[in-house]
């Protein structure tokens, strides 16, 4: 018998009662593994033999090791049991078509529609969709599957994920749903704008289809202020909006486009009464109807003459703005306006979907609809422009002609003028032919003559119209 132990008897209830102490103790195992295994080699060796202790040595150990396994396969059970409680308590989505829809129908806005045509535009049609693009894959994509796979695995809002990573954090989510609302109160705006202008639409012929008229006694005349803008400019300003000539001046309350903000904000309160069991049903149609539109806008746009002068413009890409850093700017902060990166929407739809969605599959999908949606309403909005730049190009031709014409046998010879053209109909091509052969002759003396060169590429250029799109894009 070893010195240091003492004749101190353990019998086989003791030993039992020691180690089920010891199972109850589940928050320390190894320490309390540790605190048996001295009690029995403590106790044992004053009354039996070696081979009994280390016989219920082993019996000690086992049973602690089982306790804890058992334990923690407890708390497994209680944590898989709380996460399909909370499976099952979340809100989900009727079908993987309705959660397409819907994270297509958060991206693709005014962003895609408006702000990226006039950026495309500015930036030199072609040379703007490379960079574009690349900061789409590079940058865009990977961010948004980020978003879808934190919403999709938390299964939380936009405050609810920040708060779960950090509760320091929480703000972060605050701020997201802060933006969300501001950006929902100039988008009902533009809804409004949008029904007031359905509803003056059942009038034949428009409203803003020709300056109103101005009678007096004595005669009858064209409103002076539209005469010098345009119809639509001045339906727009001061039929519509009725705005004042400043900010200083006070103006009542324009209750038409009231009760349309009142009518815009009813539609969004009705679809998202019921969160996503009411939402995820307009979804089908809000999220459709607009490709309906831009497709039947396209048709119409590529029946008009000088359409595809616009679509050629567009496509032509201009390598020398391509280098320059504001372009890929632009083009990085149009990903995250186009894609909502940041806004919290993502993370808020992908929430109602379950853990093992492929998330990766629905990434790239979104991703490559949105662009595919913005190329289209940029087709459109070029079409329409080659039309109309056609159309100024025509009454440059016109006016410039007229120029030539009291010119002729005095600064410009007759004999400049090429045989087959008939001064009374000039189309763009001979307008063409006779500016090049003057400007040959009369190089030094041809800047006094007046005369412009009236190019379709020129008129292009000058992004008419664009300057509200500018002014909402900064």
């Amino acid at each position: 018998m070893p010195k240091n132990s003492k004749a101190v008897s353990l019998d086989d209830d003791d030993a039992t009662e020691s180690a089920r102490d010891l199972l109850s103790n589940e928050d320390a195992c190894e320490d309390s593994f540790k605190k048996s295994s001295l009690i029995v080699n403590h106790h044992h060796h004053g009354g039996g033999n070696r081979d009994g202790g280390d016989r219920k040595e082993r019996d000690v150990e086992g049973g602690v090791s089982s306790g804890c396994e058992d334990g923690e396969e407890e708390e497994e059970d209680g944590e898989g049991g709380e996460e399909e409680e909370e499976e099952e308590e979340r809100p989900a989505w009727n079908s993987k078509l309705q959660y397409i829809l819907a994270q297509v129908g958060f991206s693709v806005g005014l962003g895609n529609v408006w702000r990226f045509p006039y950026l495309c535009q500015k930036n030199g049609g072609g040379a703007y969709l490379v960079p574009y693009f690349i900061l789409l894959v590079m940058i865009g994509i990977p961010l948004f599957f980020l978003e879808l796979a934190v919403g999709q695995r938390i299964r939380r809002g936009s405050i609810g994920v920040w708060n779960y990573i950090s509760p320091r954090l929480g703000g972060i989510g605050f701020a997201s749903c802060l933006v969300c609302f501001f950006v929902a109160l100039y988008y009902n705006v533009i809804i409004s704008w949008s029904l007031f202008y359905f509803s003056q639409s059942f009038q034949q012929p428009l409203p803003w289809h020709e300056c109103p008229l101005i009678k007096n006694q004595n005669s009858t005349y064209v409103e002076p202020e539209c005469e010098k803008s345009s119809a639509t400019t001045y339906y727009w300003y001061r039929e519509a909006l009725d705005i004042s000539d400043s900010i200083s001046e006070g103006a009542q309350l324009n209750w038409r486009m009231t009760l349309c903000l009142l009518a815009a904000w009813t539609m969004v309160c009705l679809a998202m009464i019921k969160g996503i069991q009411s939402s995820g049903k307009v979804m089908y149609f809000s999220s459709l109807f607009p490709y309906v539109v831009l497709i039947c806008f396209l048709v119409r746009a590529l029946l008009l003459k000088g359409s595809l002068d616009g679509i050629r413009h567009m496509f032509t890409p201009k390598l020398e703005i391509m280098l320059e850093a504001k372009v890929w700017r632009e083009a990085a902060t149009q990903v995250f306006f186009a894609l909502g990166l940041g806004f919290g929407g993502v993370i808020a739809f992908s929430s109602y979907n379950k853990r093992d969605n492929n998330c990766h599959f629905d990434a790239v999908l979104v991703s490559f609809i949105n662009f595919f949606t913005s190329v289209l309403a940029t087709l459109v909005v070029f079409a329409v422009l080659g039309f109309k730049a056609n159309i100024m190009n025509a009454k440059c031709v016109t006016m410039n002609t007229k120029k030539i014409v009291a010119l002729l046998g005095n600064q410009i010879s007759q004999n400049l003028i090429p045989q087959h053209i008939n001064l009374s109909q000039v189309s763009a091509e001979d307008y063409k032919q006779m500016i090049t052969s003057i400007q040959r002759v009369k190089e030094g003396d041809f800047p006094s003559l007046g005369l412009d060169a009236c190019s379709i590429e020129e008129e292009l250029n000058k992004r008419r119209g664009s300057h509200v799109a500018s002014d909402h894009g900064s």
